[in-house]
This record gives C-alpha cells, structure tokens and sequence, in this order.
C-alpha cells in the first residue's frame, strides 16, 4: 500500500505529537500526578489525528458545490476538541476540603490538546514553540512560586465544652497566632453541653505564626482540635 503525500505529513505531524505531548507529559509524571506521561500523550496524539482527519475530509470533499448536502468545515473538529478536553481536564481537579488540586494538570491537558491540534494542522514549528514555554513554565518558574510568600488557607474543627463567650476566645487565639478567621459556622449541642466551632483561617504571608492547634486545644474547656 503506497501512502500519498499527504498521509506521509500526517505521519510525522503525529509522531512529532507524540514526542511534544509526552514531554509535558513526562514533567507531571515525574511530581507524581495522576495525568501523567501516558495521558498526555495520548491528549496530543489524538487531538493531532482528529486535526488531520479533518483536513483531509476538506481536501476529499471541500471543493464540492454549495449546493450539495455535503458540508465540511475543518474548524469544527477544533472546537470539539477544545470541549471534549474540557471534561478530561475537569477528571484531573482534585478538591480537597478547603484546597483544590489538580488545576495545573488540567491546564496541562488543554496545552497538550493543543499542541496536538497544531501539529495535525501542519504547525509544527509553533507547536514546539508552545512545548519548550510549557516545560519553562513547569520546570523553572515552579521553582519561583516556590520562593514567593503567599497567603495560605486552612480548614479548623473546635469541639469545646459550652461556654459563654467561648467563640470570641477561639477567634482571640486565632489573631495571636498571626491568622485571620473568615467563613465558618457553629453547632451547639444542648443535651451533651458541647458547642463545635467549623472555620476557615487565612495564615497571612510574612507574619511570625504559632501552632494554631496547640493554642487552640489550651483554651479552657476545648476537647478536640482538628486541621483539615
């Protein structure tokens, strides 16, 4: 079977798919994430060949009249390559109590889809453009967010003997250790005695912090601390 011209260029243009789309692949397998070498890229080589069966259906039947029921538009397979990724990506976010994880990989996914749609349109040169800024991004500013003081949020659950005045003492020791409580709620136990503090503190970026937990659990009449 002899392959013409154009399924030669398909070729290359997925093996270059491949080669792009497990590169990125490679740096999230490497910090243990789920979505990692194989799925992205599987992402880029199936974006690249759903890109590639597109133009060729343009190229077979896009010179036909206007007047036949045959309608082909290449850009469509693009736009449904952009929703379809968003469900994957949407598999990859993680959340967690009061964090979210996953959001990185999920970008990671679309980038590789996209990189795969450019190499199947032929575009190969800004695909490996977009590849190298990707790992730059990844691999070096990583190491900048590292470095960077930021504000950090934190989940508490307080369980403590009912006594009046008791919420303003929890929020008092949250504010020495250098926090800032925001959203939480309060139930109160009337059989048992008992009252159980829910909350979010903010751990603002550049203040000297205590152990929240410790400064918590001292307070009269607390039984249990727990962070989430």
């Amino acid at each position: 079977m002899t392959l013409s011209a154009f399924e030669i260029q398909l070729l290359i243009r997925l093996l270059l798919a491949t080669l792009l789309g497990g590169l990125i692949g490679l740096e999230r397998e490497l910090h243990g994430r789920p979505a990692g070498f194989r799925t992205h890229l599987m992402v880029a080589l199936g974006a690249a060949l759903y890109m590639g069966v597109s133009i060729h259906f343009y190229q077979e039947y896009g010179g036909m009249s206007g007047n036949l029921a045959v309608r082909v538009d290449p850009g469509r397979v693009a736009a449904q390559i952009v929703v379809g990724i968003g469900f994957l990506g949407a598999g990859a976010i993680i959340r967690e109590n009061a964090s979210v994880r996953g959001l990185t990989t999920a970008a990671c996914l679309w980038v590789a889809a996209a990189i795969g749609t450019a190499c199947g349109a032929g575009m190969l040169l800004i695909a490996m453009v977009v590849t190298a800024v990707s790992l730059v991004s990844l691999l070096v500013l990583k190491r900048i967010e590292e470095g960077l003081s930021r504000d950090t949020y934190q989940q508490i659950v307080v369980v403590s003997k009912y006594h009046e005045g008791q919420s303003e003492r929890i929020a008092q020791a949250v504010r020495e250790c250098g926090s800032d409580m925001m959203e939480g709620g309060l139930e109160r136990d009337v059989e048992a005695g008992t009252m159980k503090f829910e909350f979010r503190v903010r751990v603002v970026s550049g203040r000297p912090t205590c152990k929240l937990v410790d400064a918590l659990s001292i307070l009269d009449g607390v039984k249990r601390v727990s962070l989430r």
